[in-house]
């Protein structure tokens, strides 16, 4: 544990109550987290199969997984779960089929299968009130509230939530009858499986006998309780969040669950890890004075070792154009006086419209960037296409994944054939693919049809009985070959080009699927396409070398991230804090999102707003955000939008530019 500060030394040793660790931003939590599990295993004899880590995503994961590889060695570390709360609810799942009523080879429904099923299940109830996806929130909503259909409809306060919640009911029946779940069901399903299952739940308190939770403040009602059940008795626990940094309310986070623990665990001990070691003292205060008119249960202040640094720098521009004019000026000149690399740099904004001048801007110049957030591989066509085959391999139930494939490649099945499926495998209660092979399908289809819907039927078959023979991803290498999908690719794509990328996002799944088979061979095909349903490759993609790279991004994304310099833009009313949040008055997280903006930065923090602003084809005046008003203080100087630079800056950043364009002509 050297290297450790005091606090973090007590939050490694503490053992025997709950703990909750009130960690701020920039304060070593991870650290406290491996070096804990490290603690847990070498110094307490605790066996690493009885001890589990969770966390948000699987980049946090894979981190906490590689920094505990490297203190805990060998066979001392064989059975240690780390993993995402999602990932251990479908090991729970996965162990306890038969009780939940699944069978083996389930489907993992992801957004888009989600509110795909949502608007087939709007189109035949002849509903027309809304969107699929507003639907789809509030469901999920209930979801993590641990309601059901039925707690909905008792709930129900308008006629809206009325037919929600009755279509709540249709879409669970439907998941229940393709052998599906979605994202939420990975949480609230084990929860209600321990609720009615006692036995269960001890078995698995038996499993897990010490838990670790990391960004605890993100947790929803579902995985609070998830945590609690776990804990049982034993109450052996560390949790780590921090309440100034819970920004995920609309996708279900309650930060309030911090506070909930002290009621539910009133031997909870506290440890606040206050000291940072990534920001400079000018920027922590600025931060304190910002974050200290939101409301607190628990009271904390960020200071640093690492020196005053810079003044933060808050300029006012003439519009939107200017602003990103500015900040790529900004850009060259600093560069050219500090030296270091453009990966040091990050723009931050609100919402991802706003990247698009900064983006044209840094072309301009010539300046290498990386856009954060773009499309994820999962969601590409060709890579929906792939996994839904293997998705119907596995799971011959899954509806979703039957519609996707069957005319891809075109086996001109048309839009009416498929419509008598639907009502044929609706009257007789059975799945579409099912249906194919139903004898009474004949009443309602004859011909080519009926032909092309058996012969895909048993087409499909025959692949399930070979993935089910055979692990290895040669079925699905044979599989691709046999629809020839390259060859399709190539006949769709726009160009030759265009097809070999997306054929070889396929290639790269295939990869994938192989690694995961020679990790483990004893695993099934659906085993392997779960996992890979829960896995983020863009999380992957966005770790490639950005040494070089300017890094373009929305504050949610920038959250666990740091750099050196951190240009936070578009500081206004109704950017940040967002028009919505206004309209709700729900300025307390707008509040903490600013401040993880703040928090990410290093060294220097420059903060930009605009006097006019293009929007919707219009030129609209702005006003500053209030949140500068709450930055104001000594650490702090603002600049008026058309206040000229003293000379000799003005001749640096000539410079500056200069050597942008030599640069650009060495090329």
């Amino acid at each position: 544990m050297s290297g450790m500060n005091p606090r973090q030394r007590e939050a490694v040793r503490h053992f025997g109550t709950p703990l909750l660790v009130l960690a701020g931003a920039g304060s070593g939590k991870t650290r406290v987290i491996t070096q804990k599990i490290a603690h847990l295993v070498d110094d307490r004899r605790m066996e690493a199969r009885h001890i589990a880590a969770v966390t948000f995503t699987n980049k946090a994961a894979r981190e906490m997984a590689e920094r505990v590889g490297k203190l805990v060695k060998g066979k001392s570390a064989r059975g240690l779960t780390i993993s995402t709360f999602h990932t251990l609810g479908l090991n729970i799942i996965r162990r306890e089929l038969k009780a939940l009523g699944y069978k083996p080879g389930f489907s993992i429904f992801d957004a888009q299968d989600a509110e795909a099923l949502l608007k087939d299940l709007l189109r035949h109830g002849k509903q027309d009130d809304g969107v699929a996806s507003t639907h789809q929130w509030r469901i999920s909503h209930w979801k993590n509230a641990l309601l059901s259909p039925e707690q909905a409809l008792a709930q129900a306060e308008d006629e809206l939530d009325q037919r929600t919640a009755l279509l709540y009911a249709d879409y669970q029946r439907s998941l229940k009858a393709y052998n599906a779940v979605d994202f939420d069901d990975l949480i609230q399903l084990p929860v209600r499986l321990f609720l009615d299952h006692p036995e269960t739940l001890d078995k698995w308190r038996d499993r897990i006998r010490y838990l670790l939770v990391d960004e605890y403040q993100d947790t929803n009602g579902a995985q609070y309780e998830l945590v609690r059940q776990l804990a049982g008795m034993r109450r052996a626990f560390t949790v780590v969040g921090d309440d100034d940094q819970s920004i995920y309310a609309w996708r279900g986070a309650r930060p309030e669950n911090l506070a909930k623990l002290k009621e539910d665990f009133p031997d909870l001990e506290l440890i606040k890890l206050e000291q940072n070691y990534r920001s400079s003292s000018r920027i922590l205060k600025t931060a304190n004075r910002l974050i200290a008119n939101n409301p607190h249960v628990f009271e904390k202040r960020l200071w640093s070792e690492l020196g005053p640094g810079d003044p933060i720098r808050v300029r006012e521009c003439n519009n939107d154009q200017h602003e990103a004019q500015w900040v790529v000026s900004e850009i060259m000149n600093s560069k050219f006086i500090r030296g270091g690399r453009y990966g040091d740099y990050a723009i931050l904004y609100r919402g991802n419209h706003q990247a698009r001048l900064f983006e044209a801007e840094l072309r301009n110049h010539n300046i290498p960037y990386f856009l954060s957030g773009g499309q994820s591989f999962f969601a590409r066509a060709e890579v929906k296409d792939v996994m839904s085959y293997l998705r119907l391999l596995a799971n011959p139930d899954d509806d979703a994944a039957f519609l996707r494939v069957v005319n891809v490649p075109r086996r001109e099945i048309g839009a009416t054939t498929l419509e008598k499926l639907a009502g044929h495998a609706s009257q007789r209660g059975v799945t579409l693919l099912a249906a194919c092979s139903d004898l009474g399908l004949e009443q309602s289809l004859s011909g080519k049809g009926l032909k092309r819907l058996r012969d895909f039927a048993e087409w499909v078959g025959e692949f399930h009985r070979r993935a089910e023979q055979d692990h290895t991803v040669d079925t699905v290498r044979a599989m691709l070959r046999d629809i020839d999908y390259e060859g399709w690719l190539r006949d769709k794509s726009s160009d030759k080009k265009v097809a070999e990328r997306r054929m070889k996002n396929v290639l790269e799944l295939v990869d994938w699927l192989d690694n995961l088979h020679k990790k483990d061979p004893d695993r099934t095909l659906a085993d392997m396409v779960n996992h890979l349903a829960l896995q983020d490759i863009l999380d992957q993609q966005n770790e490639e070398d950005t040494s070089e790279q300017v890094r373009l991004m929305t504050l949610h994304s920038a959250k666990g991230l740091e750099f050196p310099h951190v240009f936070l833009v578009g500081m206004e009313e109704e950017i940040i804090p967002h028009r919505t949040s206004i309209d709700e008055d729900n300025i307390e997280e707008e509040r903490r999102l600013a401040y993880v903006g703040i928090t990410r930065a290093q060294r220097t923090l420059t903060i930009t707003h605009c006097a006019k602003r293009k929007r919707y084809g219009e030129v609209v005046s702005c006003d500053p955000s209030r949140f500068l008003d709450e930055l104001q203080g000594e650490e702090v100087q603002f600049e008026g939008g058309k206040t000229k630079p003293p000379p000799e800056e003005q001749k640096r950043r000539g410079q500056a530019h200069l050597a942008g364009l030599k640069a650009m002509l060495e090329e």
